[in-house]
């Protein structure tokens, strides 16, 4: 290895950075031949094998220019340099055949390491699949996707954030370029939305989602919903509870944060927006955001019907919670603050079909087992926000019998199926969510709720009933 670096300290920094890669290719090429398989999830399997120290030393010295030798200086690219260096790992990532290779590679070259490199790793990764989405390069984007799995969230919003500055913000009409990366590298995409949802939380106007990143985001939903559930289809179920720090194995705790505190974050930028003169602008982006965030919310509502049909498929219904306790109360508390800094005769409506929908996720994750909890549990969460009837209904139900039956523990090792072969088949979203959440599709436990408005596009108007135990509370898509 000392005459490896030998050769590469004589060498300029570009070819010094391309000899390098040529180096991984060789090494970690024959390891990767001598392991299990070279495709499919032993590929991803093999890229998790802890590379060699000295390797990574190599990779920090002279792909991001952090020397060896404290007193050494290091050798930095020019702009030129590093983009040529970047055409050089798109070509190579694109023409590598063998998946464990390409994977190990770039593990080597992205896996962080807890130190002050990681800044430069991460950096360089958000501009290489950058380039890849504007070329092309599927091979990135699905290494990308297990990066995205693995890392920790913190890194993983880091590399989201200058996607979405790159393709939603800066140029104009550039978001189509990244929205068509739904139909070249699915497993990205989820990774994607994850990680868009976690940096997005509402909390303020700039963690906003921007109009271009959300109507991509929900147009990649309701053209197939699936799409939410794919790496948790494709990750071991036992593992699914022990990703700490990681994002979410599914999107759908983030976009039902978006769903839910929408009506009441849109009408605290309205009214910053009034008080900076830019009412009227608003008040049509505005317009078109309800829309959007309506039809997200029966998306969501409509995956975790379908979660339920794969947690009983895996036996595990009941065991497994997808949507984690502590998660349902910070977002019931969030909830209830944006509500009181809101004034209530003002926003008394949005602070109301806030709650509706929140009612709903609610009543629909339990139903389904996505949230494993009772309402005796969820009565004192929820008493701490404003009266709402449908809130009221779901917390005052009636006592139901355990819905599962009791099942063995998981297996040590049971994989989940990936996602069908169709996930790309083209069905009319409203179709689908319609049939989902019809009268005559609706789940035991959600007796007292019914769809009885069921085009998407309507607007819905909250019934004006009183409460009553003992009424059936009309179920409406919640606009």
């Amino acid at each position: 290895m000392s005459d490896i670096r030998g050769s590469l300290l004589r060498r300029d920094p570009l070819s010094a950075a391309k000899e390098v890669l040529y180096h991984l290719d060789i090494s970690l090429g024959s390891s990767a031949l001598q392991g299990p398989g070279t495709s499919g999830p032993s590929a991803v399997a093999t890229a998790a094998v802890a590379v060699e120290r000295s390797t990574v030393e190599l990779v920090e010295e002279f792909i991001y220019h952090t020397p060896k030798d404290r007193n050494a200086q290091s050798k930095r690219l020019s702009c030129l340099q590093e983009l040529q260096l970047l055409e050089i790992m798109c070509s190579y990532f694109q023409e590598q055949s063998r998946d464990a290779v390409r994977h190990l590679i770039f593990s080597a070259l992205f896996s962080l390491q807890g130190n002050q490199v990681d800044d430069s790793r991460m950096a360089m990764l958000a501009k290489l699949v950058s380039m890849a989405i504007a070329v092309g390069r599927v091979p990135i984007l699905d290494c990308t996707a297990t990066w995205l799995q693995r890392s920790h969230a913190v890194c993983c919003v880091r590399v989201a954030r200058v996607l979405v500055d790159d393709y939603c913000r800066v140029v104009p009409g550039s978001a189509h370029t990244l929205k068509q990366v739904f139909n070249a590298s699915p497993a990205f995409c989820c990774q994607f939305i994850t990680a868009v949802t976690a940096l997005y939380d509402l909390s303020s106007e700039d963690l906003t989602p921007p109009p271009a990143l959300l109507e991509m985001v929900v147009d990649w939903i309701t053209d197939d919903p699936r799409l939410l559930l794919l790496t948790f289809l494709n990750t071991p179920l036992p593992a699914a509870s022990l990703s700490r720090g990681c994002l979410e194995l599914t999107p759908l705790l983030g976009l039902l944060r978006w769903s839910v505190k929408a009506p009441l974050a849109n009408q605290r930028n309205r009214k910053q927006a009034l008080a900076n003169g830019h009412a009227e602008l608003e008040k049509g982006a505005g317009q078109e955001a309800d829309e959007l965030y309506s039809k997200l919310h029966l998306s969501v509502l409509q995956v975790f019907l379908m979660l339920q049909v794969h947690l009983t498929e895996k036996s595990v219904i009941g065991q497994l919670s997808v949507l984690q306790w502590d998660h349902v109360v910070g977002l019931v508390d969030e909830v209830g603050r944006l509500g009181e800094e809101l004034n209530p005769l003002h926003a008394a409506n949005h602070i109301q079909l806030a709650l509706d929908r929140l009612a709903q996720a609610l009543q629909v994750a339990m139903a389904t087992g996505a949230l494993l909890c009772a309402r005796e549990e969820l009565r004192p969460l929820c008493s701490r926000l404003p009266h709402n009837n449908l809130m009221q209904l779901v917390m005052s139900g009636p006592f139901q019998p355990p819905l599962y039956p009791h099942l063995p523990p998981l297996p040590p090792h049971t994989h989940t199926s990936p996602l069908s072969p169709h996930i790309h088949t083209h069905t009319h979203a409203h179709t689908h969510a319609h049939a989902a959440l019809s009268p005559h599709n609706t789940h035991p436990a959600l007796q007292t709720v019914h769809n009885t408005h069921t085009h998407a596009h309507a607007h819905t108007v909250i019934s004006p009933h009183t409460f009553h135990p003992t009424m059936g509370f009309p179920y409406r898509p919640i606009r």
